[in-house]
């Protein structure tokens, strides 16, 4: 679990701001959208590179009881903050870690043959029906049991019966396109094959597949970037509260002549006489290179003093380079904070300036930053 509270902002420079009550309010509309599902979140990767102590937290006090990470480590991580909260390990059971998963109370949602046999041995060694998933693969051919495998696994009732079936999952592939078929498609699969296993839960919807309507939400739904703010759909206005802010100062500010350069390897050049501001942030804070210009679908852009001003040169390991030549002296003053990503520059834009996703966007950001977050609701 990474520690932020010894950054301080007076020191780092750049401030990253995380808003625990939208964070809240975002859960809590996906919850209502859920309908008689529950809502889980994920939180893995260090819950989307926010920060998993405060973030798992404040999820707590808003309801949620039911938590995604990825890798048993961070299940580890997520027990130690949460003692009573149903812990699933998407990657299933690592190679002679039932123990482990075992010792934090972490259930593995079970996604090869391999994988099935090792947790119902271990269940049998200990004379315990311990809790796990299945992932059941409908199509996005990642992880999860074939339709081969399921059927085998349903027929081997002594197995099942090792171990407590508490959910059984698929992976939309597609819910970010909601007229898209193979949101259908994998549907009907899920539904076919789940129905020749115990009775257990079952789960769908990720973010996007939480606004799907009740035939995708099942008995949990399972979001992620819509919690922290990010965009579920790629063509249609967010619906979700903006959580993550990210500031970084104006370090210097300079004037350029006509014809003149700036950053490495000289990209962009002056076609007038300008004002040029350096920012004290770059990839190494995890701002991505490709923001530099021209960037895709851009100007990429910072927000300064309410106004739009292009990221100019590329962007380097520390540094920022925008033109401020229209906007009002007063407005940019050297020691001022520039909106990086916010309520005018969203995770969203960043990541299509970057030809990425926000997802991306969100996990890379970096350790520098001085963490400030804001109270929720308890």
């Amino acid at each position: 679990m990474r520690d932020y509270k010894e950054v301080q902002a007076e020191q780092a420079g750049a401030l990253l701001t995380v808003d625990l009550r939208a964070l809240q309010n975002n859960w809590r509309h996906l919850a209502d959208l859920a309908g008689s599902a529950k809502c889980g979140a994920a939180v893995k990767a260090d819950c989307y590179g926010l920060g998993l102590e405060p973030v798992v937290t404040a999820l707590a006090e808003a309801g949620c009881e039911t938590f995604f990470v990825a890798l048993p480590l961070e299940g580890k991580e997520v027990r130690a903050v949460l003692p009573g909260a149903d812990i699933f390990v998407l990657a299933g059971l690592l190679p002679g870690q039932a123990a482990f998963y075992h010792q934090h109370k972490l259930q593995p949602v079970l996604c090869t043959p391999t994988q099935v046999d090792e947790w119902q041995a271990f269940c049998r060694r200990k004379e315990l029906k311990l809790p796990a998933g299945l992932h059941i693969e409908t199509g996005i051919n990642r992880l999860g049991l074939t339709a081969r495998q399921t059927r085998e696994l349903a027929g081997q009732r002594d197995v099942l019966s090792a171990f407590r079936l508490t959910l059984v999952i698929s992976h939309l592939a597609c819910g970010d396109m909601p007229g898209d078929a193979m949101n259908i498609e994998q549907r009907d699969k899920f539904n076919q094959l789940r129905a020749l296993l115990p009775d257990a839960p079952a789960s769908l919807a990720n973010s996007p597949g939480t606004f799907l309507g009740e035939e995708f939400t099942y008995d949990l739904v399972r979001p992620g970037i819509a919690l922290y703010g990010g965009n579920p759909f790629g063509n249609r206005a967010n619906p979700m509260s903006t959580v993550v802010r990210l500031y970084a100062p104006l370090l210097q500010v300079r004037q350029i002549c006509t014809g003149e350069s700036v950053g490495y390897g000289a990209t962009w050049t002056a076609k007038r006489a300008s004002r040029i501001g350096v920012i004290g942030a770059g990839y190494g804070d995890g701002l991505p290179r490709a923001l530099s210009s021209p960037a895709k679908d851009g100007p990429a852009c910072v927000f300064i003093g309410g106004n739009y001003a292009p990221i100019i040169g590329r962007v380097s390991m520390d540094l920022i380079t925008v033109d401020l030549t229209d906007v009002p002296e007063e407005m940019a003053q050297e020691g001022q904070r520039i909106e990086l990503i916010g309520d005018n520059v969203s995770v969203d834009d960043i990541a299509r300036w970057a030809g990425t996703i926000p997802y991306e966007v969100l996990t890379g950001l970096g350790s520098r930053y001085a963490r400030l977050y804001s109270p929720s609701d308890s």
